[in-house]
């Protein structure tokens, strides 16, 4: 028999941020084929827009507008909504827009975010059936970074992202995120990654997070990029753009192709945005790390 749970509101609406890895390193392959990380990752104000509205029928309507995605199985929001639905046991049913800003296989989790919000707000529609530890088991069976975002606060993510541990004194920088017009699978890039593991990595993160004030140029570094700026020399050039351009540092997010540069000031992020829109080819966002 179907479950029946009260519902605090019909429609629900969400804001469902990027992120960007700070750092990203391998430590590991398992057994299952997927890789153990070591990463720093934080929620930015780049947003996908959700909208949820309860419908009385077991059904899963999801329409999108914005750029371009499925709008059936294979995307994320509605395999979240199957899992939800699967797991209550619940009889009705949910019709979902979502709008898509977020750019689409580009390292900033895009995909990922939208799925754990809509986890987050079917279980509030149904007044919270699943506590905090049932949602992160059905992220964490949908995909590596969904339940980071789940919690949406700077971290430093273990496993394969499911090991989250937030970071309680992240600073507040700007980011300038240049996305070029390619996409990277994030399954290319880690098998084609010449797998050097790192020992210590997770110590040596906390020694630099302790200091005061943290050096975030002396934390930058990713695994991946090396994999995809030999196929995408852009990546190179975008981060020479950004560092001339005044960025304390700058790094591709997750497998690429988006290249970021860490500001310390609004002033000098937007300094730097409008002095490289000449010389970029793709998008430019200028994005608050959140916290």
């Amino acid at each position: 028999m179907d479950k029946q749970f009260p519902f605090k509101s019909s429609i629900h609406k969400i804001q469902a941020p990027a992120k960007l890895n700070i750092r990203l390193k391998v430590i590991g392959r398992r057994p299952d084929g997927y890789h153990e990380l070591v990463s720093i990752m934080v929620p930015v104000a780049l947003f996908d827009t959700l909208e949820l509205e309860r419908l009385p029928k077991k059904q899963i309507n999801l329409a999108c507008q914005g750029l371009s995605v499925p709008d059936d199985g294979e995307n994320l929001v509605y395999r979240a909504a199957q899992a939800f639905f699967a797991r209550t046991g619940i009889g009705g049913g949910v019709s979902i827009k979502l709008t898509k800003n977020i750019p689409v296989a580009a390292g900033l989790g895009g995909g990922s975010s939208d799925a754990a919000s809509t986890l987050t707000c079917l279980n509030e529609l149904w007044s919270s059936p699943l506590d905090c530890e049932d949602l992160c088991e059905l992220a964490s069976g949908l995909g590596a970074d969904i339940a980071f975002f789940l919690l949406a606060k700077p971290s430093i993510a273990r496993g394969i992202g499911e090991v989250l541990e937030p970071i309680e004194k992240w600073p507040t920088f700007w980011y300038v995120i240049v996305t070029p017009p390619l996409q990277v699978s994030t399954a290319w890039a880690y098998a084609n990654l010449k797998l050097e593991l790192t020992k210590g990595e997770y110590n040596f993160i906390l020694k630099r997070l302790k200091k005061e004030p943290i050096q975030v140029g002396h934390i930058l570094e990713n695994d991946l990029e090396s994999v995809t700026a030999i196929h995408f020399p852009v990546i190179k050039s975008i981060k020479t753009l950004l560092l001339d351009a005044g960025a304390v540092g700058a790094l591709m997010s997750g497998s690429g192709p988006s290249v970021f540069g860490v500001f310390e000031s609004r002033e000098n992020a937007l300094r730097a945005k409008k002095s490289l829109a000449p010389h970029i080819v793709g998008d430019i966002f200028l994005a608050l790390g959140l916290s």
